[in-house]
């Protein structure tokens, strides 16, 4: 599976943006996918992650009620729509395929991920 990420920039606190993430591979609909960030000097951490049909979504506390994860499995992509961005949303995001079984459970863990894109960075300015 190979995972292009795209759409990050550079805006104000407040404004929205909407990552996009392409995957290659006919098994794309049987993943959880996730969205994850990395900040200098941090470790990368979840963002919010999706269910193989969309039925499920989780999210990192730290967006939640701002991000909304949704996947369109006939074309093969998996979207973050960003709003009411933060400074503190600065970070390079990637999009990540599991390959772990799962009925419904979304997994947060950069272990659970097999995996990954290349990264889109997302600066936001106060």
């Amino acid at each position: 599976v190979q995972l292009q990420a795209c759409g990050g920039g550079l805006v104000q606190a407040g404004d929205s943006l909407r990552l996009s993430c392409a995957a290659s591979g006919r098994t794309f609909s049987s993943y959880v996918m996730g969205w994850f960030r990395q900040a200098p000097g941090k470790e990368r951490e979840f963002v919010a992650g999706i269910s193989w049909s969309g039925a499920n979504t989780g999210y990192a506390d730290s967006v939640k009620g701002r991000f909304t994860i949704s996947r369109d499995n006939a074309k093969n992509a998996v979207y973050l729509q960003m709003n009411s961005l933060k400074p503190e949303d600065t970070a390079v995001y990637y999009c990540a395929a599991s390959t772990r079984r799962s009925t419904g459970w979304i997994w947060r863990g950069t272990e659970d991920y097999a995996y990954w894109g290349q990264g889109t960075l997302v600066t936001v300015s106060s």
